[in-house]
């Protein structure tokens, strides 16, 4: 590992230390943080797997029932009973946090006018009735379904570049602070020998010269 282009000083080597802590420190909170991270992520998987797997037996179900009423209806008698809707659906968008990432929050509300169906019970199928229930339901769903797709998607992001740091201070500044302290150390361990050699011999030429 390379090490940092540092002059050997003690007040160098201080800094240093000092940088080396922190650096723990913030690898032991960056790793803890990414950590949890994967468990929420975990948790938003499965319950993406569900409601996407609830959303999808929904939808087949719309399908079929829709299907079963067109076969009963002619093509024109299901335009005109579904040309003019009697429900309007309007979705308030905001976020929220979620581990220090602001996360899509999204509020479904529906507006109703006075007929609870877009045409009259007489001229349609039961399985049109029966379709246009389940439509109302998975709405619902299919907003609450992105929602969480859409989280799990950020957070996943979040979760790459927390590994990348973790990985950047584990395997790259941590050990080339280390080894920039090793070798400042045994630099001044060196110096201070040859400090020490050097006065002994002046303290024996002294001597030998008294």
């Amino acid at each position: 590992m390379a090490r940092i282009n540092v002059n050997p000083t003690r007040m160098e080597l201080k800094k240093l230390k000092a940088r080396l802590k922190t650096a723990v420190r913030g690898h032991k909170l960056l790793k803890d943080k990414t950590d949890e991270m994967v468990r929420r992520f975990s948790a938003i998987i499965r319950e993406n797997k569900k409601l996407r797997d609830e959303v999808e037996k929904d939808v087949v179900g719309v399908l079929s029932q829709f299907s079963v009423a067109r076969s009963l209806m002619s093509l024109s008698d299901v335009e005109l009973a579904f040309a003019m809707p009697s429900v309007s659906a309007e979705v308030e968008c905001d976020t929220s946090n979620l581990m220090s990432v602001a996360v899509p929050k999204l509020t479904l509300s529906e507006n109703r006018s006075e007929g609870a169906l877009p045409y009259s019970y007489i001229d349609v199928t039961s399985e049109a009735d029966y379709s246009v229930e389940l439509v109302g339901k998975v709405l619902f769903k299919l907003v609450k379904l992105a929602e969480i797709e859409k989280s799990a998607q950020m957070l996943a992001d979040e979760i790459e570049k927390g590994k990348r740091r973790v990985n950047a201070l584990e395997y790259v500044m941590i050990p080339s602070l280390e080894e920039t302290i090793k070798y400042i150390t045994m630099k001044l361990e060196e110096n201070e020998r040859g400090s020490r050699t050097r006065l002994m011999k002046v303290k024996s030429m002294i001597a030998e010269r008294s």
